[in-house]
């Protein structure tokens, strides 16, 4: 079964069920707080703009995963 993709208005919690290297890939692009309660209930989209970071650069890395 093929994983769905990856989109700027999913929950970095669900992100982290569905790919097995998400947290590995996150915390390489600078977020280091993938492992706390607040950032699971974060779109990845938010999480980028507080870390300052490209979200399609981003969604690239965690699709190509």
């Amino acid at each position: 079964m093929e994983r769905p993709e990856i989109t700027q208005d999913m929950l970095i919690g669900d992100i982290l069920k569905i790919c097995p290297n998400a947290a590995e890939i996150l915390m390489d692009f600078g977020m280091h707080c993938v492992g706390c309660a607040v950032a699971r209930n974060e779109t990845i989209e938010e999480a980028c703009i507080v870390h300052g970071i490209d979200v399609d650069e981003l969604l690239i890395a965690l699709n190509a995963d």
